[in-house]
Protein backbone atom coordinates (compact mmCIF):
# COMPACT_ATOMS: atom_id res chain seq x y z
CA UNK A 1 0.00 0.00 0.00
CA UNK A 2 1.43 3.34 -1.06
CA UNK A 3 1.22 6.40 1.24
CA UNK A 4 1.00 9.86 -0.20
CA UNK A 5 3.95 12.13 0.68
CA UNK A 6 1.56 14.29 2.73
CA UNK A 7 0.19 11.42 4.82
CA UNK A 8 3.15 11.23 7.20
CA UNK A 9 3.38 14.95 8.09
CA UNK A 10 -0.41 15.16 8.34
CA UNK A 11 -0.45 12.17 10.71
CA UNK A 12 2.33 13.75 12.82
CA UNK A 13 0.37 17.02 12.96
CA UNK A 14 -2.80 15.19 14.02
CA UNK A 15 -0.89 13.24 16.69
CA UNK A 16 0.69 16.48 17.97
CA UNK A 17 -2.76 18.13 18.02
CA UNK A 18 -4.16 15.26 20.07
CA UNK A 19 -1.26 15.39 22.52
CA UNK A 20 -1.45 19.16 22.99
CA UNK A 21 -5.23 19.18 23.34
CA UNK A 22 -5.54 16.23 25.72
CA UNK A 23 -2.29 16.78 27.62
CA UNK A 24 0.04 16.55 29.21
CA UNK A 25 1.83 19.27 27.27
CA UNK A 26 5.56 18.43 27.08
CA UNK A 27 7.95 20.63 29.03
CA UNK A 28 8.99 23.75 27.17
CA UNK A 29 5.92 23.69 24.93
CA UNK A 30 2.50 25.34 25.10
CA UNK A 31 -0.86 24.55 23.59
CA UNK A 32 -0.24 26.81 20.58
CA UNK A 33 0.58 26.66 16.87
CA UNK A 34 4.32 27.09 17.41
CA UNK A 35 4.42 24.12 19.78
CA UNK A 36 2.17 22.13 17.42
CA UNK A 37 4.74 22.56 14.65
CA UNK A 38 7.66 21.79 16.98
CA UNK A 39 6.01 18.62 18.28
CA UNK A 40 5.02 17.47 14.77
CA UNK A 41 8.42 18.33 13.31
CA UNK A 42 6.81 20.49 10.63
CA UNK A 43 7.84 24.08 9.80
CA UNK A 44 5.19 26.67 10.56
CA UNK A 45 5.24 27.85 6.95
CA UNK A 46 4.35 24.30 5.86
CA UNK A 47 1.45 24.16 8.31
CA UNK A 48 0.07 27.49 7.07
CA UNK A 49 0.68 26.75 3.39
CA UNK A 50 0.00 23.00 3.05
CA UNK A 51 -2.21 22.17 6.05
CA UNK A 52 -4.34 25.25 6.78
CA UNK A 53 -7.32 22.95 7.45
CA UNK A 54 -5.38 21.28 10.29
CA UNK A 55 -4.39 24.63 11.76
CA UNK A 56 -8.03 25.77 11.61
CA UNK A 57 -9.15 22.49 13.21
CA UNK A 58 -6.53 22.87 15.97
CA UNK A 59 -7.64 26.47 16.62
CA UNK A 60 -11.32 25.42 16.74
CA UNK A 61 -10.68 22.52 19.12
CA UNK A 62 -8.47 24.62 21.37
CA UNK A 63 -11.08 27.41 21.49
CA UNK A 64 -13.87 24.90 22.21
CA UNK A 65 -11.84 23.36 25.04
CA UNK A 66 -11.20 26.78 26.57
CA UNK A 67 -14.87 27.79 26.28
CA UNK A 68 -15.83 24.52 27.97
CA UNK A 69 -13.55 25.43 30.86
CA UNK A 70 -10.95 22.83 29.96
CA UNK A 71 -7.39 23.96 29.65
CA UNK A 72 -5.11 21.39 28.00
CA UNK A 73 -2.02 23.22 29.19
CA UNK A 74 -1.98 23.08 33.01
CA UNK A 75 0.43 26.02 33.12
CA UNK A 76 -2.08 28.21 31.27
CA UNK A 77 -4.82 27.02 33.62
CA UNK A 78 -2.58 27.94 36.55
CA UNK A 79 -1.92 31.36 35.03
CA UNK A 80 -5.68 31.95 34.68
CA UNK A 81 -6.25 30.83 38.28
CA UNK A 82 -3.47 33.11 39.51
CA UNK A 83 -4.81 36.07 37.49
CA UNK A 84 -8.21 35.56 39.10
CA UNK A 85 -6.60 35.33 42.54
CA UNK A 86 -4.59 38.51 41.92
CA UNK A 87 -7.78 40.33 40.84
CA UNK A 88 -9.54 39.15 44.02
CA UNK A 89 -6.61 40.22 46.18
CA UNK A 90 -6.43 43.63 44.51
CA UNK A 91 -10.13 44.16 45.16
CA UNK A 92 -9.68 43.07 48.77
CA UNK A 93 -6.67 45.38 49.17
CA UNK A 94 -8.69 48.27 47.77
CA UNK A 95 -11.49 47.62 50.30
CA UNK A 96 -8.95 47.40 53.14
CA UNK A 97 -7.32 50.66 52.04
CA UNK A 98 -10.73 52.34 52.04
CA UNK A 99 -11.38 50.98 55.56
CA UNK A 100 -7.94 52.13 56.70
CA UNK A 101 -8.57 55.64 55.37
CA UNK A 102 -11.89 55.79 57.24
CA UNK A 103 -10.22 54.60 60.45
CA UNK A 104 -7.46 57.21 60.08
CA UNK A 105 -10.12 59.93 59.78
CA UNK A 106 -11.92 58.57 62.84
CA UNK A 107 -8.64 58.51 64.76
CA UNK A 108 -7.87 62.11 63.79
CA UNK A 109 -11.36 63.20 64.87
CA UNK A 110 -11.07 61.32 68.18
CA UNK A 111 -7.64 62.83 68.91
CA UNK A 112 -8.93 66.29 68.07
CA UNK A 113 -11.88 65.88 70.45
CA UNK A 114 -9.62 64.54 73.21
CA UNK A 115 -7.29 67.53 72.80
CA UNK A 116 -10.26 69.91 72.98
CA UNK A 117 -11.58 68.17 76.12
CA UNK A 118 -8.12 68.31 77.69
CA UNK A 119 -7.97 72.04 76.99
CA UNK A 120 -11.44 72.49 78.58
CA UNK A 121 -10.40 70.53 81.68
CA UNK A 122 -7.16 72.49 82.01
CA UNK A 123 -9.06 75.80 81.69
CA UNK A 124 -11.65 74.72 84.30
CA UNK A 125 -8.90 73.65 86.72
CA UNK A 126 -7.16 77.00 86.32
CA UNK A 127 -10.46 78.80 87.00
CA UNK A 128 -11.05 76.61 90.03
CA UNK A 129 -7.57 77.40 91.38
CA UNK A 130 -8.14 81.14 90.84
CA UNK A 131 -11.52 81.12 92.59
CA UNK A 132 -11.53 81.79 96.37
CA UNK A 133 -12.43 78.68 98.37
CA UNK A 134 -15.42 80.46 99.97
CA UNK A 135 -17.23 80.70 96.64
CA UNK A 136 -16.88 76.98 95.89
CA UNK A 137 -19.59 74.78 97.24
CA UNK A 138 -19.19 71.05 97.73
CA UNK A 139 -21.90 68.98 96.11
CA UNK A 140 -23.58 66.25 98.09
CA UNK A 141 -22.42 62.75 97.20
Amino acid sequence: MMHSPQAEPEARIRNAMRQLLTGPVPDGLKCDVKSLCTLAGVPRATLYRTYPHLKAEFDRQRQAAQEAGQQPDPRLAQIERLKAEVATLRERLSRKNTELDALKKLQATALSRLAAQHDDITTLRRQLDATPAASVRALPR
